[in-house]
């Protein structure tokens, strides 16, 4: 598959920010986009008093009485706290990190159907924290979290099938995950999909479909999207040859 000259670096640029942002490791979290209803439920198993409580005291930089909490309730089958006690332990914020027990809370909340587990175990692998990077392994990780919903792991997914990263090469596949992504409202995936439409690349050309998408990816502050709306505007004015 070739890529155009913008969306290769727009999609390595993407990348790139991806693994950097999760090699920082976002600090515990209650939820956020992607977030389906059958995640939330599954992080509230164990009451949601308590991860309020623990969520509020990481918040405050109480971080040993954050991992008490989140120990006690991740213990009790809460998938949430599973999941924020892994980030404590890979952001090395436990008295002794443990990187191996961090793959094995995300494993066990991804399990209970808790999607940004998922997600970063897709990261976990792609990055080689625990193990050596595993790109393959990353792919299936981010499959499943794509498959819920989740706009990060469907951005991460086409942008694998776009370059062959861990899986063979499917520019179909690419547009699709882009496109969902696109519909989440991710601007980068915007952009990479209008790119796709513009050339024909996994989908049949499509000139206004482009543009639609520039114009979304615009409207979120996308820096080249305005240039292109301008020459898809030329091009769409022009009488047919």
């Amino acid at each position: 598959m070739s890529a155009t000259p913008r969306s290769l670096p727009a999609i390595a640029a993407l990348l790139c920010a991806a693994l950097q942002a999760f090699a920082a490791q976002a600090p515990p979290e209650g939820g956020t986009r992607g977030d389906a209803p059958r995640e939330r439920a599954a992080g509230a198993v164990a009451g949601g008093q308590e991860i309020d409580a623990a969520l509020r005291a990481y918040a405050a930089g109480r971080l040993d009485e954050a991992r008490e909490g989140f120990e006690r309730l991740a213990q009790g089958g809460s998938a949430l706290a599973r999941y924020n006690l892994a980030m404590m332990h890979l952001r090395g914020e436990a008295p002794q990190p443990d990187r191996r027990r961090a793959l094995r809370l995300l494993e066990a909340s991804a399990a209970q159907g808790f999607v940004r587990s998922a997600h970063a175990l897709g990261q976990v692998h792609e990055l080689g924290l625990v193990d050596a990077p595993d790109l393959p392994r990353s792919v299936q990780w981010y499959a499943l979290a794509a498959g819920q919903g989740h706009p990060d792991a469907q951005l991460e997914l086409g942008t694998a099938y776009y370059l062959g990263r861990g899986t063979a090469p499917d520019a179909g596949a690419a547009a699709h995950w882009y496109r969902e992504a696109a519909r989440a409202g991710d601007m980068g995936a915007q952009y990479l999909i209008a790119s796709m439409y513009e050339k024909g690349e996994g989908v049949a050309r499509d000139l206004r479909l482009a543009r639609y998408w520039y114009a979304q990816a615009a409207a979120q502050g996308d820096e080249a999207a305005p240039i292109k709306l301008r020459e898809l505007d030329r091009r769409l004015a022009a009488p047919p040859r």
